[in-house]
């Protein structure tokens, strides 16, 4: 994998791959990309693109947060299905993560349905831990866990790994 880009608002040039992508795996859930433009070019937002090797450079994964004041929010992240469990999803939080306590925040928030046993799993391994439910929340009638993750301080890592763990 190429190293991620920090895409801003006035570089989208990926839309139509990221609306692809986010299509495929969200499905019903899926934003447009009209939508993923908007939310990328809201300011205080962050989009982390990934992209393949070279020749074909395609979008393979990207993660978009918002921060507020004192807490970031991981709007979404997403990893092509045939590259999932291969670390790019680990490496995009810690990109997110990083970028959030850089930008002012202590805490990073995030919602995900109870039925997506693969991201709480995820999740909970990067240290996140549920502070709320939304009952009926998505359109299949499944509730979102509402799950934060303290951030440590940028100094907190003595490897210079760059890896924020809990």
């Amino acid at each position: 994998m190429s190293a991620l880009r920090l895409v801003g608002p006035t570089d989208l040039s990926d839309l139509a791959d990221l609306a692809l992508l986010e299509q495929s795996l969200f499905g019903a859930e899926a934003w447009s990309a009209q939508a993923l433009a908007e939310l990328a070019s809201t300011p205080g937002r962050r989009l982390l693109v990934t992209e393949s090797e070279e020749p074909d450079r395609a979008v393979v994964g990207y993660a978009l947060t918002g921060v507020q004041g004192d807490f970031a929010e991981l709007l979404r992240i997403g990893v092509a299905a045939r590259l999932q469990r291969s670390g790019i999803a680990s490496t995009l939080l810690d990109a997110a993560l990083r970028g959030a306590r850089e930008s002012g925040a202590d805490r990073m928030l995030l919602e995900v349905s109870v039925a997506n046993a693969a991201a709480l799993a995820f999740y909970s391994r990067c240290g996140f831990v549920e502070i709320d439910r939304r009952g009926h929340y998505y359109r299949d009638g499944s509730d979102a866990l509402v799950l934060q993750r303290d951030l440590p301080p940028l100094d907190s890592d003595p490897s210079g790994s760059g890896r924020m763990e809990p």
